[in-house]
């Protein structure tokens, strides 16, 4: 402390002998200017005689060297910060720097669309795909679609800043009731629904024989899972002309909880599903399967292990030896068709098994088109019951409203899950975050539907970074069942609250709904998701996988 008091001591005393040395010139009169000029003109005056002669002068030399209105007018300008004229200038250049990065958009455009016009077209149809290791900078369409919509986007913003200086100014007479741009006749959509045709889609009709029927088992992963592996079930049902047995709730999921069952036999017009409880009474429970031929050898024949094959005993279900139809590996799944299906499944065995077909990979482009391989009346054949149906929308009507974004933010478990991966898809939260503003930027949406597993450490610091116009975008998730809210009493009256199930399927009810998706990659809960939007049409041009086509910005180290 004392050396730091002595230093401040010496840097004082070194100023003061600076400015006693140099002092500065000043161009008005000074008082030692002043005597010694009367000096030099021999008058001899008193103190008191030159206080009263030095204020009339000084003020006749600020009168002759000093512009009073100018003076005057300066300060009266810095009183009046903020004024329309500044604001104004403000948005000139805001504005000017906005039309310069329009400008180098529009240039990257072009330079892009010059690279499509001189490549070459490829001769024939087995060329007909573009080799993208020679024309990577190449736009696609919906790419081009996309670019152009955000210089008009950015346009918008540009007329929105030069109208900021007014008082009024603003575009709600360019933009219609859904926030798109309006230009007389010509309307811009962000987001377009996809056109799924379903009328041209390629199907099969299932037609079984009453008394054949295929005993569905479904094992791996979780609801989403089982209920992919139940929909690959249907379509070998159909191939193979037999009725699809449910699985009993006492080996799988409660099905008939979620699931409307009865909704699939009113699709295609004939009972084609059975419940294993009606299933059993119609063999008078004398449950039988005759003949297991599993579709996979690898890792165990079926994919059942022996805890499964006592619980299907438990059950009263008696089953012969289980046979392997092929070498098939659920680590590596050959492409199958239906042809080699129908030859190595068909029997005129009562009853059979064909063992988990999850992994399955039959007809894969078939199977995942808008409204499924079958032909049917409805939009699709495995939805939501009816209760959760009404549920969804009762929550849509009350938190969300007819325009909002859905997001499937997976966590739990899934930080080793992608980082085992070639290419991960765990985002740190700052860098999802701004994947997600774009996104809504894009979809002009107010809010967003959040169904995750994420803790609350983590959605609070997502909620605080999703900003659009320098505003919060809402995160809404459904909240604990409060008797004051009314939007999930159907739930309530029919003992279905608190079945995690349930409100799994009720979350993806909501996403499937939703104006825009995006889905966690590698997560079957949003490919199920996806599923239910192409077929009820939902499927915007806007949805995508999270931080589609990134890479996390940091990636852990492996165990």
């Amino acid at each position: 402390m004392e050396r730091e008091s002595s230093d401040d001591e010496e840097d004082r005393q070194n100023l003061i002998d600076e400015n006693e040395r140099k002092l500065p010139h000043r161009s008005g009169f000074q008082i030692e200017d002043f005597k010694s000029r009367l000096s030099a003109h021999r008058f001899s005056f008193n103190k008191r005689y030159l206080f009263a002669v030095f204020p009339p002068l000084f003020i006749l030399l600020i009168y002759f060297t000093t512009d009073v209105r100018n003076l005057f007018t300066t300060s009266i300008s810095i009183v009046k910060a903020d004024s329309p004229t500044d604001r104004m200038r403000e948005s000139e250049l805001r504005a000017l720097y906005l039309l310069r990065q329009q400008q180098l958009s529009l240039f990257s455009l072009w330079n892009h669309t010059a690279l499509a016009d001189s490549a070459p077209i490829p001769s024939n149809s087995s060329n007909s795909t573009l080799d993208f290791s020679t024309r990577q900078d190449v736009l696609s369409s919906a790419d081009f679609k996309s670019a152009l919509l955000k210089q008009i986007s950015l346009n918008k913003e540009i007329q929105q800043v030069l109208l900021s200086s007014h008082p009024s100014g603003d575009l709600s007479e360019l933009v219609d009731n859904n926030g798109d741009l309006n230009f007389g006749a010509y309307s811009f959509n962000r987001c377009p629904k996809v056109n799924q045709n379903m009328s041209q889609r390629p199907t099969i009709e299932w037609k079984p024989r009453s008394d054949k029927y295929l005993f569905a088992i479904c094992l791996s992963g979780q609801m989403s899972n089982h209920l992919i592996c139940l929909e690959k079930h249907m379509f070998f049902a159909a191939l193979l002309n037999r009725i699809l047995v449910i699985p009993s709730s006492k080996f799988d999921y409660q099905y008939n909880r979620v699931l409307d069952i009865e909704h699939i036999n009113h699709c295609l017009g004939r009972e084609v599903v059975v419940t294993f409880e009606e299933f059993t009474e119609s063999k008078k429970n004398h449950v039988h399967i005759d003949r297991v031929i599993c579709y996979f050898s690898l890792p165990l024949p079926c994919y059942v292990d022996d805890d499964h094959v006592k619980k299907l005993k438990s059950l009263g279900i008696s089953m012969g030896k289980l046979e392997p139809a092929w070498a098939e590996d659920i680590k590596k799944p050959k492409k199958r068709t239906a042809q080699d299906v129908q030859a190595k499944f068909s029997s005129n065995d009562d009853v059979i098994a064909i063992g988990d077909v999850f992994y399955a990979n039959v007809e894969e482009e078939w199977v995942m088109q808008p409204g499924g391989p079958l032909a049917h009346k409805c939009q699709t054949l495995i939805e939501p019951s009816r209760l959760i149906m009404l549920t969804a929308q009762r929550f849509v009507q009350t938190f969300l409203g007819k325009s909002f974004t859905a997001l499937h933010f997976r966590r739990h478990g899934f930080l080793k899950f992608c980082n085992a991966k070639e290419s991960s898809c765990f985002f740190p939260i700052p860098q999802a975050a701004d994947c997600i503003s774009r996104v809504v930027e894009r979809a002009n949406t107010p809010v967003i539907y959040l169904s995750t597993d994420a803790a609350e450490s983590e959605t609070g610091l997502l909620q605080s970074l999703v900003v659009l116009n320098g505003k919060l975008v809402p995160l809404i998730k459904r909240p604990t069942r409060n008797s004051a809210e009314k939007w999930d009493a159907l739930l309530y009256r029919h003992g279905l609250d608190g079945d995690s199930q349930v409100e799994a399927m009720l979350d993806k009810t909501i996403c499937a709904m939703a104006s825009v998706f995006i889905g966690a990659p590698g997560s079957t809960f949003t490919e199920d998701i996806l599923r239910l939007r192409r077929g009820w049409g939902s499927a915007s041009h806007c949805d995508e996988y999270l931080c589609q086509g990134e890479q996390p910005n940091f990636i852990a180290d492996n165990e």
